[in-house]
C-alpha cells in the first residue's frame, strides 16, 4: 500500500475515533431513538404507475429512478418547484408532502389551500378534482377516496355515497357496537367494516356486550375523579356476542348473515367473493380448537356450504382471510399451520384442496399480492432463519418457489403492479438500512440508497446475535449488548430484557439486532443487556409456540433460566448482580422470575404485568391457558399472588392507571398481597396512560427504570 493511502486511512480512522465521543442522554435514547437517531427512511417511496420507474423524497427533492439501471432520471427540488408555483400564482410548499403519482408525468401534492395536480411535462398546476373527505369521525373506512366511505359515530354505522349520508344502524349504544373491530382484536381482526370488491355493499360487525360485566376505568384528571366503565370479558366469564351483517348500497338495506352456533363463538377472517355474491367467514368455537370456513349468500344471509374445517388438540388460530387468486375467481389461497408451520394452500372455490404451495420447517409471514397475470404469489418468509426475513415468489401452477432477496438479514419488500420489479428495504444486525430495486425475472439487484449509521458519533457498546440451547436441546436466539469500553477481565451487571409471549419476537437480524437505544444508554453506564426469545414466541413453528399451552409462564421461565445459566458461565458476568425487566407479558415474566426463581435476580422492573390470568381477557387467555374452570391447576400454578412471599431482592412494579388491556387491578392485587405478607415492594403509577406509557412521559418512565437498575445493581 502506498504511503499516501496509509496517511489517508490514518486520517479517516483518527477522525472516526475522535468523533465517537458523544454520550446518550435518556431523552436521546427514548425520543430520538425512533426519529433522528433511527436509520433514515426514504419518504413516499413507490412505483410510478404504468412505468418502470421508482420515486421518493429525500432532502427536499423528489427523485425518480429507472428501475432497471438504478440510475436517477429526474430530480425536482423544492426550490425549483416553488419557482414554478410562484409563476402560476399558486401558494408554495415548505416540503413535498402527500405525493401521489397519477402517471409518469403527473402527481398530486398539497399546499395550504388543498390538493393540486402537477403536470411535469407541461409545467402546469390545476386544482385537484378528486373529492376529499374531511371527516375526522372514528373508524372512517373509504372505498373510493372522498366519494364512498363508511364511518361510525356513537357506535352506529353510517355510509356516505357521493355526498348522501345514510344511517345504516340505529341501535348503537354502550352495549351494542356496530362497524368496529371485535373479539378484542384477536384473530387478525383490526377493523369492523369490509367493503365488497366493487363497493356495492359492505359487511360489518355488530357486537352485543350486554352480558359482559362492566369494568371501572377511573379518569383522575377531573375534580372529582370520574368512573368510565368499559366492557371487559374475563377468562371463564360471559363473552360478547358477535354477528355479521351486509349492507347493500343500492337499496339501503341490511341482512344478517346466518351463522348458526353458540352466541359466544368467534367470527373471523371475513372475505368477499370477487363477484360480490358471497361472504366468507371463519367460524371458530370458543374453545378455539375447531373452525369452519363457511360461505354465505350476501343477498339473503343464508348459509351455503362449509369449504373445509380445521381442528387442533391445543388451539387453532385463523389469522388471515382467504385470498382469491388474481384473474381466477374459482381458486383462493389459505394460510394454515396444519403441518406444523404456517404455509400457503391453494384451494378450489368448492373447498377441494389443489395443493400445498409452500413447505418446510419455516414460516410464511404474509402475502404481498400477485403479479399482473396472477401466475405468481409474492410473500415474506423466515425460511433462512427465524430471525431473518426474505421476499419470495411462488408459481401457482408449478409450485416452484424463488427467493428474490439475497443478503443475510431482514427484507421488507413491495412489488410493482406487473410483478417485474421489487423495492427492497433491507437491514441487518450491522447495516442500518439499504434500499434496492430487484428485477424479479433476472434476480439482479441495484442499491439506490444507503443510510448512514445514525449513532456513529456516540460511544457505543458492541452487540451481537447468537444461539444457546435450552434444557430440551432446542436452539434459542439471543442478543447481547456489552458495556462501552468492555474489558473481559472485569465483571459486569446484567439486565435481562424480555417479553417471551406469543406473537412476539425481540431478537431479529435487523439494525442493532432489533435493540433499542436505551440499551446503549445502559451500556454507557456499564451494563450488559441480554435478551432471549424462548418457547412461546413467533416464527419457530406451532410446536415451539404451543409448548406453553395450559401452563403459561412455566416453559418460558425454563428457557429464560437457560439464558441465565449461560450468562453465569461467562467470566465477565457478575452473577450476584442480575436484573430483569419486561412489560405486559414481559412484566408477568419479570414478576414470575423474581418470585418463582427467588434469588436468581437481585432487581426486577415489571411494567403492566398480568398477575392472575383469570383477570385477563377471554380471547387471549383461553387460547393459551384454556378457561379457569377447565384448567384450575394451570391458573393456580401461574397465579403470581400465590408466590408473593417468595420475593427476594428489589422489585419495581409500574402500571398505567387507565390500562384497558392488563387492567390496573392486577398490580393492585399484587401490592395488597405484598402488604399482607410483609413483603416490601416498590410501586409507581402513570395516571392518564393506558397499557403503554407514551409521549413525553415515556422518557420519564425509562429514566425511572434505568435509574432503578443503576441504583440497585
Amino acid at each position: 500500500m502506498k504511503k499516501t493511502s496509509l496517511s489517508f486511512l490514518f486520517i479517516i480512522i483518527s477522525s472516526f475515533v475522535f468523533s465517537q465521543d458523544q454520550l446518550l442522554t435518556i431523552q436521546d435514547a427514548v425520543w430520538k431513538g425512533r426519529s433522528t437517531l433511527a436509520p433514515k427512511r426514504l419518504q413516499a417511496l413507490s412505483f410510478i404507475p404504468a412505468t418502470k420507474k421508482v420515486a421518493y423524497i429525500e432532502k427536499n427533492e423528489l427523485i425518480t429512478i429507472d428501475a432497471e439501471s438504478g440510475k436517477v432520471v429526474s430530480t425536482i427540488s423544492t426550490v425549483g418547484f416553488n419557482k414554478t408555483l410562484a409563476t402560476l400564482a399558486i401558494d408554495t410548499i415548505a416540503a413535498f408532502e402527500g405525493i401521489l403519482w397519477q402517471n409518469e408525468n403527473q402527481f398530486y401534492f398539497y399546499n395550504k389551500k388543498g390538493e393540486w395536480l402537477y403536470s411535469e411535462d407541461k409545467k402546469t398546476v390545476v386544482k385537484s378534482d378528486r373529492k376529499q373527505s374531511d371527516f375526522t369521525l372514528e373508524n372512517l373506512d373509504n372505498f373510493k377516496e372522498g366519494e364512498i366511505f363508511a364511518y361510525t359515530n356513537g357506535n352506529n354505522l353510517y355510509v356516505s355515497n357521493n355526498g348522501k349520508v345514510n344511517q345504516v344502524t340505529t341501535d348503537g349504544s354502550y352495549e351494542i357496537v356496530n362497524g368496529k373491530s371485535v373479539h378484542r382484536e384477536e384473530f387478525g381482526i383490526n377493523k369492523g367494516i369490509f367493503w365488497s370488491p366493487n363497493g356495492n355493499a359492505l359487511a360489518y360487525y355488530r357486537m352485543d356486550q350486554s352480558d359482559v360485566k362492566d369494568y371501572p376505568i377511573i379518569d383522575w384528571s377531573t375534580n372529582p375523579a370520574q368512573n368510565k366503565n368499559i366492557k371487559y370479558p374475563m377468562a371463564g366469564g360471559k363473552s360478547h356476542y358477535v354477528t355479521v351483517l351486509v349492507y347493500n348500497l343500492k337499496n339501503n338495506t341490511s341482512v344478517k348473515i346466518k351463522t348458526e352456533g353458540p352466541k359466544d363463538q368467534y367470527l373471523t377472517n371475513i372475505a368477499w367473493s370477487p363477484d360480490e355474491k358471497y361472504v366468507y367467514i371463519a367460524v371458530l368455537n370458543r374453545e378455539q380448537n375447531h373452525f369452519k370456513l363457511n360461505e354465505y349468500d350476501a343477498a339473503t344471509g343464508d348459509f351455503k356450504r362449509t369449504l373445509f374445517e380445521e381442528k387442533d388438540e391445543k388451539y387453532a388460530e385463523p389469522l388471515n382471510p382467504m385470498l382469491f387468486v388474481k384473474n381466477n375467481p374459482k381458486q383462493f389461497i389459505w394460510q394454515s399451520r396444519r403441518d406444523g408451520y404456517n404455509h400457503f394452500y391453494l384451494y378450489n372455490i368448492d373447498g377441494s384442496l389443489v395443493k400445498q404451495l409452500t413447505k418446510g420447517n419455516w414460516e410464511v409471514k404474509d402475502d404481498a399480492g400477485f403479479d399482473e397475470k396472477g401466475e405468481n404469489l409474492f410473500f415474506h418468509a423466515a425460511e433462512q432463519s427465524p430471525i431473518n426475513q426474505d421476499f419470495y415468489m411462488v408459481n401457482l401452477k408449478s409450485g416452484k418457489t424463488k427467493r428474490l432477496t439475497q443478503d443475510n438479514g431482514y427484507h421488507t419488500a413491495a412489488v410493482s403492479k406487473k410483478g417485474d420489479y421489487v423495492i427492497d428495504n433491507f437491514s441487518s444486525c450491522f447495516t442500518p438500512r439499504e434500499y434496492r430495486i430487484i428485477n424479479t425475472a433476472t434476480g439482479k439487484s441495484k442499491t439506490i440508497y444507503t443510510a448512514e449509521n445514525p449513532i456513529k458519533n456516540y460511544k457505543l457498546g458492541k452487540w451481537n446475535l447468537f444461539t444457546i440451547k435450552n434444557v430440551e436441546g432446542t436452539e434459542l436466539h439471543c442478543r447481547m449488548f456489552k458495556p462501552v469500553n468492555f474489558d473481559s477481565t472485569k465483571k459486569y451487571p446484567v439486565i435481562v430484557y424480555l417479553y417471551n409471549g406469543p406473537h412476539s419476537q425481540m431478537v431479529t437480524n435487523t439494525w442493532m439486532a432489533g435493540g433499542e437505544l436505551w440499551y446503549q444508554y445502559m451500556a454507557q453506564k456499564g451494563f450488559i443487556v441480554f435478551t432471549l426469545d424462548g418457547r412461546g414466541t413467533n416464527y419457530r413453528g406451532k410446536a415451539f409456540e404451543q409448548a406453553i399451552h395450559r401452563q403459561v409462564g412455566t416453559k418460558e421461565m425454563e428457557d429464560q433460566i437457560s439464558g441465565v445459566n449461560y450468562l453465569k458461565s461467562l467470566p465477565y458476568v457478575d452473577a450476584t448482580r442480575l436484573g430483569v425487566h419486561g412489560w405486559s407479558y414481559g412484566g408477568f415474566m419479570t414478576t414470575s422470575l423474581m418470585t418463582r426463581y427467588p434469588g436468581t435476580f437481585k432487581v426486577g422492573a415489571a411494567g403492566g404485568p398480568v398477575i392472575d390470568w383469570s383477570y385477563y381477557e377471554i380471547m387471549y387467555g383461553e387460547r393459551y391457558n384454556d378457561s379457569p374452570q377447565e384448567n384450575k391447576e394451570g391458573y393456580d400454578k401461574n397465579n403470581l399472588l400465590n408466590h408473593v412471599g417468595n420475593l427476594k431482592g428489589k422489585l419495581l412494579m409500574i402500571h398505567g392507571a387507565q390500562d384497558p388491556v392488563v387492567v390496573w387491578q392486577h398490580s393492585i392485587m399484587y401490592q395488597k398481597k405484598a402488604v399482607e405478607k410483609g413483603v416490601q415492594l416498590d410501586y409507581y403509577v402513570y395516571p392518564g396512560h393506558e397499557h403503554n406509557v407514551l409521549g413525553k412521559d415515556r422518557a420519564h418512565l425509562m429514566e425511572k427504570i434505568c435509574n432503578y437498575f443503576i441504583d440497585n445493581l
